[in-house]
């Protein structure tokens, strides 16, 4: 059973592995990392464990049995108990309610565990995947998303109240 799991150094090879194999996947719905983002991943993994340790930020990965990441799931801008959630999951466990669990169960992590109350997250309109994902477990329209928060797409923004 997948096991969703604050992110840590070690997860490092395998959060790589997991990008470099879903690149062409993620990028047919959401922009590209573009190649310096893999070119310098050891670095970037570093600096988001340390922005982790400010509290700005929560960073999970779904994690197999084998240790394969799955997914990723992210608190960002943690403030006045709110944060902005984004998620991405591996092609091989979409549309089978990975991300929806994942997520619900992120959402009873950022209030038991990081005092959240509210959840933001943005999606694609053409996205209708993550837009499900994101009804499915609990959040409902909040209005529409500035295009270049979503890599120039037009989008909408979806909120949850977590208490």
């Amino acid at each position: 059973m997948p096991e969703l799991e604050r992110l840590r150094a070690d997860h490092a090879a395998a959060v790589l592995a997991f990008e470099l194999a879903n690149r062409a996947y993620f990028a047919a719905s959401i922009s590209d990392r573009g190649d310096d983002y893999f070119d310098r991943f050891a670095d970037r993994h570093h600096a988001l464990l340390a922005e982790q340790e400010t509290g700005v930020c929560a960073f999970y990965v779904l994690v197999a049995e084998d240790g394969a990441v799955l997914g990723r799931f992210n608190l960002y801008d943690i403030a006045g108990h709110a944060a902005t959630l984004g998620y991405r999951v591996a092609q091989q466990v979409a549309g089978r309610g990975v991300a929806t669990a994942s997520v619900r169960e992120l959402c009873r992590l950022a209030a038991a565990e990081h005092g959240l109350r509210t959840l933001r997250a943005a999606t694609a309109d053409r996205n209708a995947a993550s837009r499900t994902v994101l009804t499915r477990a609990g959040f409902v329209l909040a209005g529409p998303a500035d295009p270049a928060d979503l890599g120039g797409k037009p989008g909408t923004w979806f909120q949850r109240d977590l208490s």
